[in-house]
């Protein structure tokens, strides 16, 4: 049985979290009692794994296994970990993203010598830069969760919406800060597997990100992250239930998080290539070259990246791999 953990004195950096180096989460009052959790209960069976198969090479034995992640999830999921275990035994590799983390005193030093990235220049606030349409979404979801008119006045549009998600993910049970690639590096480390980070874009590269977006970007993402308060949310506890009981046909059929929402969002409306963007170019050229090297390996992989008409998996089956499904 595996749970999945928490990153322990760190603050996670993505589109998510740049937002939380604005907040203290501790300062959110306590759920509306309305908002009922969402509660996926009972061990689930676990995620299913994809295994991509490339030409034999008399001599050269190559295998490659992709776990997929899922984020939000619930807190205090358990799942099997049966199909995964096989699979680190049979690996002698484990591949994973660089830690997108940040220290506590990184953190704050962030927080002081970049605070125009957070907040909005010269005192301005919300009302004074949103369209009537888009600050009347955000008040009416500000007011359905409870929250302080005044709060999140001051904030970056993009800052205050993923604050907003945040808080209505934690009203119905469920959490973006749950990692699954920790559960997997400590099974790996347990079992003596070699692990290797992926050098994707971190911390500054995020922040590079944020100070480029256009503003019609920003309200863009905005938009996609009031659209996840206001409908998502069950659609994101359906993506963990589907992930958790290794139901990827379910997990096609859903919507993405609202983070890789927001950062097609940003694509479609001008922004510079993204850091999300990056990632997956990294992705792609490390599974390639795995695939071109003997031995066995396993990727750790945000699903969000996998799925799709240009999702890795189908760049991987564009390149001449075979994708065989969980």
């Amino acid at each position: 049985m595996t749970e999945t953990r928490r990153g322990n004195c760190s603050l996670r950096i993505s589109l998510g979290l740049v937002l939380l180096l604005g907040a203290d989460s501790a300062a959110w009052p306590a759920a509306d009692p309305e908002l009922a959790p969402v509660i996926i209960s009972g061990e689930r069976p676990g995620p299913g794994l994809w295994q991509i198969v490339g030409e034999q090479t008399p001599g050269k034995r190559t295998q490659l296994w992709i776990l997929g992640t899922v984020s939000p999830l619930p807190v205090g999921m358990t799942w099997r970990a049966r199909e995964l275990m096989r699979v680190l035994a049979a690996v002698d590799t484990v591949i994973f993203a660089r830690p997108m983390e940040l220290s506590t005193p990184r953190a704050l030093w962030m927080l002081i010598a970049q605070r125009d990235l957070l907040l909005l220049p010269r005192g301005r606030r919300l009302r004074d830069v949103l369209p009537l349409d888009l600050y009347a979404r955000f008040v009416a979801a500000r007011a359905q969760l409870g929250e302080d008119g005044d709060k999140l006045e001051r904030y970056r549009p993009v800052i205050a919406g993923a604050l907003l998600e945040d808080r209505a993910l934690a009203g119905k049970g469920l959490s973006d800060r749950l990692d699954v690639s920790l559960t997997v590096r400590r099974l790996a480390r347990e079992q003596h597997i070699a692990s290797v980070e992926l050098n994707t874009p971190g911390a500054p590269d995020m922040l590079a990100a944020l100070r480029a977006v256009p503003p019609a970007a920003e309200l863009a993402c905005l938009a996609t992250l009031l659209d996840s308060i206001e409908t998502g949310i069950p659609a994101l506890a359906a993506r963990a239930d589907a992930w958790a009981s290794g139901d990827i046909e379910r997990l096609r059929s859903l919507p993405p998080s609202s983070m890789s929402a927001c950062a097609a969002a940003l694509g479609r409306a001008g922004a510079a290539i993204t850091p999300w963007q990056e990632a997956r170019a990294e992705w792609l050229a490390a599974l390639a070259a795995r695939m071109q090297s003997a031995g066995s390996t396993l990727a750790v992989i945000d699903v969000d990246m996998l799925l799709g008409p240009d999702g890795l998996l189908q760049r991987l089956r564009d390149a001449g791999y075979r994708v065989e499904e969980p």
